[in-house]
């Protein structure tokens, strides 16, 4: 099967439930790295999610043409307990189901696995709280089933540690090849570790890629994987010391090296109010790959979400 076939073929979703970790690496090393320069291109603009709180991260089933958002659940005292809203939506933004995840974390990123007629999520879980937030600190993976509410312990939950004495734990899913990138903290400060999705499953601790973040990032908001590199967003809402357009960044990360190889200020989505970056998230679009960066916006109680993309490949 060529590289083509995996991505036209189902949109990609046969790679993540098939390619071995050998496949993957040969796969990761042809997919070219997008240019963070490019101009950016709207994909859904302003829709409600199922909460009306900000956006966190969100992440695509491509095989199935769905987004997946996750919020902080509304409520008080949400956050410090790592109660989450989970959003299905269709390619246009229109809501087509949610779930609550109760007690899972703060939903810095996510992953989707299409699966069958649908998909499984994995998200951070087991939250711990550290004052006003809470983080998880293991990887869980479940079915997507609208209406329902979960725990850590609800049935249907599976529980992964693929980093012993882990925290802060979440990740994302590069459609392209199959592999799971997990971002935590560990000794002070935050890795990202790199493995063959259905490795995880089996219960691997051996990470293909296993690399620190980069210094110098503003405040950490998602991230996504694509072939051999990593791919950062950082930066604030708008307020009276960040005026707009703001100061949100993206930044390129070698995999193999841990090197940054490219950052560059983003004014996607510059005339929205308020504009927060949230998460990141790769997008199969007629069997070519997307580089898509989520933004917040609206009033306190009726947020909205947007997104964005790139093509341009170097």
């Amino acid at each position: 099967m060529t590289r083509r076939g995996l991505l036209v073929g189902g949109a990609g979703a046969a790679v993540t439930a098939l390619l071995s970790g050998r496949a993957a690496e040969a796969t990761a090393g042809t997919a070219g790295r997008f240019d963070l320069a490019a101009p950016a291109t709207g994909l859904i603009w302003k829709k409600a999610l199922y909460d009306e709180t900000v956006l966190q991260s969100f992440a695509f089933d491509n095989a199935h043409g769905h987004i997946y958002t996750v919020q902080v659940k509304n409520g008080a005292g949400s956050s410090a307990a790592g109660h989450l809203c989970l959003t299905k939506l269709s390619l246009g933004g229109a809501v087509l189901g949610h779930m609550y995840l109760m007690g899972f974390g703060h939903g810095v990123q996510i992953g989707v696995e299409p699966s069958g007629g649908s998909a499984y999520l994995w998200t951070e879980t087991g939250a711990v709280a550290d004052g006003a937030n809470a983080w998880g600190n293991r990887l869980a993976r479940f079915a997507f089933a609208s209406g329902r509410t979960i725990t850590p312990t609800s049935s249907g939950v599976t529980r992964y540690a693929p980093v012993t004495g882990a925290t802060s734990t979440t990740c994302a899913i590069d459609p392209t090849t199959g592999r799971l990138v997990m971002r935590y903290r560990k000794n002070g400060g935050f890795r990202y570790a790199v493995f063959p999705l259905q490795a995880v499953r089996s219960g691997s601790r051996t990470p293909v890629r296993d690399i620190a973040q980069p210094a110098g990032l503003g405040t950490f908001q998602g991230y996504a994987a694509h072939g051999d590199y990593l791919y950062l967003l950082d930066g604030d809402a708008y307020g009276p010391a960040n005026p707009a357009p703001g100061n949100t960044y993206l930044t390129c990360v070698d995999l193999r090296t841990g090197r940054t190889v490219q950052r560059a200020l983003t004014q996607a989505g510059k005339s929205l109010d308020y504009r927060e970056p949230e998460g990141m998230a790769i997008q199969i679009a007629s069997g070519r790959p997307r580089l898509c960066l989520g933004l917040a916006s609206g009033a306190a109680g009726a947020r909205k979400a947007s997104i964005f993309y790139k093509t341009a490949l170097v």
